[in-house]
């Protein structure tokens, strides 16, 4: 099977999109085996996966260009991030900005986030991000968004009691569709007060190109964070 099939079943389409540069190619062959989660090899403990000293581990689901990710990882040294990315031009971002800014709390997996998911231990995770997802606006593609009860209860397991599960996207449906899916849960409550709550970006949001692309369009996106019961 190609890189370049879309897998039945799966969350993302193409791995492949253009050529990488040799560059970003080589930091794929040279340091994604160092920096990859082993599935077979995951400890209780997940502070143990890096290589700094880390208080908490958190994750985020499908990084894109990994803005987000790497402002994270080094705005909080003392946490560690797992960042899933299945599309290689998104991964060497990844692979390039951890080796440019030097970061030691940062682990990546590059395949579907529902395999880690059913691997990480209970109750072993601070914080889910899932940030501008792939829409999959048509109705028959609706099955491939990564918001579905069966998902949100994976995310539901991985997380400790009492921690978030940030959802960002500018295509109202979605966030129409996950806040109906996160209501129906019994695992997650919506913690939004007021407007402000869910119409702006979280405190030291650095933004990502996707937003920035949705801005440019006249979308604005829409900011959800839910609790672990």
């Amino acid at each position: 099977m190609s890189d370049d099939t879309r897998y039945e079943g799966s969350f993302f389409g193409r791995r492949r999109g253009k050529p990488l540069r040799a560059g970003r190619a080589a930091r794929i062959e040279d340091d994604l085996p160092r920096l990859k989660v082993d599935l077979e090899a995951i400890p209780d403990d997940l502070t143990r996966l890096f290589e700094a000293p880390v208080s908490e581990v958190r994750l985020e689901i499908g990084f894109g260009g990994a803005e987000h990710l790497l402002h994270e990882a080094e705005t909080n040294p003392h946490i560690g991030f797992i960042g899933v990315e299945p599309f290689l031009s998104g991964l060497a971002k990844g692979l390039a900005g951890v080796a440019e800014r030097g970061l030691r709390n940062v682990r990546l997996y590059d395949d579907d986030a529902t395999q880690l998911l059913d691997r990480l231990p209970p109750a072993s995770l601070a914080q889910v991000d899932l940030l501008y997802p792939d829409p999959w606006p048509k109705t028959r593609h609706w099955k491939r968004r990564f918001v579905s009860d069966q998902n949100l209860g994976r995310i539901a397991r991985a997380l400790k009691p009492g921690a978030p599960f940030r959802f960002a996207s500018d295509i109202d449906t979605y966030v129409a569709w996950t806040l109906e899916h996160a209501r129906r849960s019994d695992d997650f409550e919506w913690t939004a007060r007021r407007a402000a709550d869910w119409r702006e970006p979280w405190a030291g949001w650095p933004g990502t190109r996707y937003e920035a692309k949705a801005i440019r369009e006249g979308r604005r996106g829409s900011y959800l964070i839910f609790r672990r019961l």
